[in-house]
């Protein structure tokens, strides 16, 4: 394995970084999860996403499903988050991680009871907060999709249930 290319050709180093403080409020809410964008793919010029999620108490979480065009990665920050990694459930807690490739099925659910914060990274960085800000909006509303509804959602934002 190498570097890949190089995207920055200029002889001196810039000041280019973005700061996000701690105490900034979460960007969204999906019912009683706050959703942090930390770096998305729009502002790491496609890298990479990275999203801090504080799940409540209630368990939430998505089903199996895999990616077609980005990986995605979890670490656990505090709480006990149920990774599902294709073969096993696996009951993750602070400082646990887990990788799952473009294809890998995958899941995660918040399932114990008490509240619990992850970090999950998409690479490259794909638009995801459109696909969490419908999924807000949805909850918030109440509104009840049909299965064809919840297809074209999912077609619409790389998302492939199992």
């Amino acid at each position: 394995m190498s570097y890949p290319k190089a995207l920055y050709l200029d002889e001196a180093g810039e000041s280019s970084g973005i700061f996000r403080p701690a105490s900034a409020g979460p960007d969204l809410t999906i019912g009683g999860t706050a959703v942090h964008y930390l770096g998305t793919g729009a502002s790491t010029g496609g890298q990479f996403g990275l999203y801090r999620w504080e799940m409540g108490p209630k368990p939430s979480g998505p089903a199996p499903h895999f990616h077609r065009t980005i990986s995605e990665s979890f670490f656990v920050l505090s709480g006990t988050v149920r990774l599902f990694d294709g073969r096993s459930q696996i009951d993750a807690t602070e400082g646990d991680f887990l990788h799952v490739p473009a294809g890998g099925v995958h899941s995660f659910r918040n399932e114990s009871g008490e509240p619990a914060s992850m970090l999950l990274l998409f690479a490259p960085g794909a638009p995801r907060e459109a696909y969490f800000e419908e999924l807000g909006a949805i909850v918030a509303e109440g509104r009840q999709l049909s299965d064809a509804e919840w297809t074209d959602l999912y077609l619409r934002h790389d998302q492939y249930m199992v």
